[in-house]
C-alpha cells in the first residue's frame, strides 16, 4: 500500500479565430456551413456516433475506442494500420493487482449507452456513455466515461469515473494510472504543442506513436526515448535537439491549460490547418496540486488524470473509492492557409476557466455520479500579507492535515489554487462545499506557509480575511545558494536555453545523457559562496553514480560524484555570541531506490535513502528520505517533482572564521538508483 503523501518561430497571422463563437469569420473565410442546427445522435449494433454539422465521432463498441474524429471533413485520426492505431479519444487505466494497462471492451461486459436532450440554453446535446464493471473479474471495481456533444461546437466534453465497492478486499491496489488518450496516425499533424511557450515539430517518423511501426531512424536510449541525432532533414532533429521523448513535453499543472496538436497544412487536403486539444477548464479533481506534474503530448494527446510519471502521489484503491474526475474538453478546431498554431491554440485555450461549459454541466449532471454542480459550490477569499521579498505567489486549498502533494491519501477531498495579486488578494470560485487546508508558497521564501480550518459553504462567499505570513527564521542568514521557487532550473542545464538549436529548448527538456557530468565537472561540484555561478557551477542534478547513457555507457563512481563541496569564508561578527546553526534544504525531487513508484521493497538498499551533511568534517544526522518521497526527476527530464525539505542543525562551534569553511553534501557511494535536485540552501545561526 502507498504512502499517502523558445517557443517555434510564430508567422504573421489572420486575427485568431474562436471557431465555436465566431461562425462569420469562418464562413468568411470558407471553412464552414451554415448551421442547421442539427445534432444527430445514433446507435448501431456496434457503434454509437455523435454529430452536428462540422464534426462527428463514432465509439466502436467492441473496443471502446473512436474510430472515426471528423472536423470538416477531413478526418484527423489519420490511416490505420491495424486495430490499435488511429484510435481515441480512449479511456485506460492502471489499476488492478496485475498493474497491466487495461482498455474497456464489450468482450469483458462493458455496456455502452446514448443520451440525447435539450439544455438550459435550447441547444442539443448528445453523450456517449460507456461503463465497465467488474475490471479484470474483480467484484466491485468500476470504470465509467462520458462524452458529451453540444450542436454548434466542435468540442466532446469529457467525464472519467472510478468506484471500488468491496468490503471483503477493503485494499485492492495502487491506483497507478488514468487518462484519455488521442491517437492519430499518419503525416497530418506536424506540431507538438505544450504550452504558449513550448511547442515544438514533430518528428518525422515519430517513434512515440508506435516505435514498432514508426521508429524510422531512431536508438532507444531509455523508456521512450530515442537517439534520433543521425536522421537528415527531419524537423526535429534540426531545430530542437537529437533526443526524443516524450518526457520533454511534459509540465506542470500550475499554470497549464491546453495542450495538444497542430497541422500547419503541409499534408492536410486543401492545406488549411487544424488542431486536436486536451483543455483543462478544470483541475479540481486531479490530485498533486500545482506542483504536480505529467506528460502533455508526445504525437499521443493526453488527458492524464492520475499517474506516476515524476513521482507524484497516487491514490490507493480501498472499499468506498467513487469519484468522478473532470470536466476536461477535447477540442478541435480549423484554420485558415498560413494560419498558425498559436492562432488555433489561443482559441482552444479560451475555454480554459472554470465558468466554461458550467451551466451546461449541470444540465447533464442526472447522467454523472458524483459531479459537484453549481449549487454546491461557493467562493474563497483573503487578504495574504506576504514576507518581504515574495514573488509568484499562490494559495492552495486541498485536504485538510495533508501536504497538498499527498492529498490522494484523501479521495472524497478536490483541491484548488490561484496566485495572489500584488496587493495580497485571492480569490477562488466555484470551490466545492466543505473543509480546506490553505497553503501558501512563493519565489524567494524558504518554507510553506499552513493554515488549517478553511470551511467554504454552498452558495456564499467565504472570506478569511487578512492572514499574515511570517516566513521561518532559524536566525540571521548568512547565506543562501540557489533560489527558493521548487525547481532546480537556475542550476546548470536547467532552465538555460540550448546554444545548439535554433529552437533554444532549455536544456533540462533534453535527455540527461545529452551531458556529460564528468567532463562538466571533472573534479565534482565545489561551489564557493560569492564567487561561483550558480548556473555554471552547480549541477541540475547530484548523482550517486554518472553514467548508463549512450553517450558514456560506462557507469563511474567515484567520491568526485557522490559529494559535493559548498565551501564558504566568515567574518569573525557572523558567529560571534552565536551557538546554533542550521543548514536548510530544499529539494526540488529525490530519487530513492523506489523510483516513482512509492513502493516498498528490500530488494536494493536505498528505498529510504540516507543525505548526508558534513560541516567542516562533523557528520550531522542523516536526513532520511523515505520511499514514498521518491520521484523520477532526473531521468525523466524534470527541475519539479515531488518537493521535499530537511534543516540540519549543529553547533557554531563547528564554524570557522579564521579559514575557509566546507560543507559536503554527501548520497552514499556507488548507489546506482538514487540522485537528488536541489531547489534551494540556506545557512543561518543564532
Amino acid at each position: 500500500m502507498r504512502r499517502p503523501r523558445s517557443p517555434c518561430p510564430r508567422p504573421s497571422p489572420p486575427s485568431p479565430l474562436s471557431l465555436r463563437r465566431t461562425l462569420p469569420a469562418l464562413l468568411a473565410l470558407g471553412l464552414a456551413s451554415t448551421p442547421s442546427l442539427a445534432l444527430n445522435a445514433t446507435e448501431t449494433n456496434t457503434t454509437l456516433s455523435l454529430s452536428n454539422d462540422r464534426v462527428h465521432f463514432v465509439l466502436n463498441k467492441t473496443t471502446s475506442y473512436m474510430t472515426s474524429v471528423v472536423l470538416d471533413g477531413v478526418d484527423l485520426l489519420g490511416t490505420p494500420v491495424d486495430a490499435t492505431s488511429a484510435i481515441g479519444p480512449y479511456v485506460d487505466a492502471v489499476f488492478t493487482p496485475k498493474q497491466d494497462n487495461y482498455v474497456p471492451s464489450a468482450a469483458a461486459g462493458a455496456t455502452y449507452k446514448l443520451v440525447q436532450g435539450t439544455d438550459s440554453t435550447g441547444t442539443a446535446y448528445g453523450g456517449m456513455i460507456m461503463s465497465q464493471p467488474n475490471v479484470e473479474g474483480i467484484v466491485g471495481e468500476l470504470l465509467e466515461q462520458y462524452w458529451f456533444l453540444r450542436d454548434g461546437e466542435t468540442s466532446l466534453h469529457q467525464f472519467t469515473r472510478f468506484a471500488y465497492r468491496n468490503a471483503s478486499v477493503p485494499y485492492l491496489t495502487d491506483f497507478t494510472q488514468l487518462r484519455t488518450l488521442f491517437r492519430p496516425h499518419g503525416p497530418l499533424f506536424t506540431h507538438l504543442s505544450t504550452n504558449k511557450d513550448w511547442f515544438v515539430p514533430e518528428p518525422r517518423p515519430n517513434p512515440a506513436v508506435d516505435s514498432t511501426k514508426d521508429l524510422g531512424v531512431a536508438t532507444l536510449v531509455q523508456d521512450t526515448t530515442w537517439y534520433i541525432g543521425n536522421r537528415t532533414n527531419d524537423p526535429f532533429v534540426e531545430q530542437v535537439a537529437d533526443y526524443y521523448t516524450k518526457y520533454s513535453m511534459a509540465d506542470t499543472y500550475r499554470e497549464h491549460d491546453v495542450h495538444g496538436l497542430f497541422a500547419d497544412g503541409t499534408y492536410t487536403p486543401d492545406n488549411t490547418t487544424f488542431g486536436a486539444w486536451t483543455v483543462y477548464n478544470t483541475k479540481d479533481t486531479f490530485f498533486g496540486g500545482p506542483t504536480y506534474s505529467d506528460l502533455t503530448v508526445d504525437g499521443l494527446v493526453y488527458n492524464y488524470i492520475i499517474s506516476n510519471h515524476h513521482g507524484d502521489s497516487t491514490p490507493n484503491i480501498t472499499d468506498g473509492f467513487d469519484r468522478t474526475f473532470g470536466p476536461a474538453v477535447f477540442h478541435l478546431n480549423h484554420g485558415p492557409k498560413g494560419g498558425s498554431l498559436d492562432q488555433l491554440r489561443d482559441d482552444a485555450a479560451s475555454m480554459a476557466n472554470v465558468n466554461y461549459g458550467s451551466q451546461f454541466y449541470d444540465d447533464v449532471a442526472q447522467y454523472i455520479p458524483n459531479y459537484v454542480t453549481s449549487s454546491q459550490r461557493g467562493t474563497w477569499s483573503a487578504k495574504i500579507n506576504l514576507p518581504k521579498g515574495a514573488s509568484n505567489a499562490i494559495a492552495i486549498l486541498s485536504a485538510p492535515g495533508y501536504n497538498y502533494q499527498d492529498n490522494t491519501a484523501n479521495t472524497a477531498a478536490y483541491q484548488y489554487w490561484a496566485d495572489i495579486d500584488g496587493n495580497g488578494k485571492v480569490e477562488i470560485d466555484r470551490v466545492k462545499a466543505g473543509d480546506y487546508r490553505l497553503t501558501i508558497y512563493a519565489d524567494g521564501i524558504f518554507g510553506d506557509f499552513v493554515y488549517e480550518n478553511v470551511t467554504v459553504s454552498a452558495g456564499k462567499q467565504t472570506d478569511s480575511g487578512n492572514i499574515k505570513w511570517d516566513a521561518e527564521s532559524s536566525g540571521t542568514e548568512l547565506w543562501r545558494l540557489g533560489n527558493p521557487d521548487k525547481s532546480a532550473g537556475e542550476f546548470k542545464h536547467g532552465d538555460t536555453p540550448d546554444p545548439t538549436h535554433p529552437l533554444h529548448p532549455p536544456e533540462y527538456r533534453i535527455y540527461w545523457g545529452a551531458y556529460d557530468f564528468i567532463k562538466d565537472f571533472p573534479t565534482g561540484v565545489n561551489f564557493k559562496i560569492g564567487k561561483s555561478n550558480e548556473a555554471q557551477d552547480f549541477n541540475y542534478v547530484h548523482w550517486s553514480v554518472f553514467g548508463g547513457s549512450l553517450r558514456r555507457p560506462e557507469v563511474v563512481t567515484g567520491p568526485s560524484i557522490n559529494n559535493w563541496t559548498v565551501s564558504f569564508d566568515l567574518e569573525d561578527n557572523d558567529i560571534k555570541h552565536t551557538t546554533n546553526g542550521t543548514l536548510t534544504i530544499q529539494f526540488a525531487g529525490v530519487a530513492t531506490d523506489a523510483g516513482n513508484t512509492d513502493v516498498f521493497s528490500t530488494k536494493l538498499p536505498y528505498y529510504n535513502l540516507p543525505y548526508v551533511v558534513s560541516v567542516n568534517g562533523h557528520d550531522l544526522p542523516p536526513f532520511i528520505v523515505p520511499y514514498y518521497h521518491s520521484s523520477s526527476c532526473a531521468s525523466r527530464q524534470a527541475v519539479t517533482c515531488y518537493t521535499t525539505a530537511n534543516k540540519f542543525t549543529f553547533p557554531t562551534s563547528y564554524l570557522t572564521s579564521s579559514a575557509t569553511n566546507n560543507l559536503t553534501l554527501s548520497l552514499p557511494f556507488n548507489a546506482t538508483g538514487v540522485s537528488v535536485l536541489y531547489d534551494a540552501l540556506r545557512l543561518e545561526v543564532q
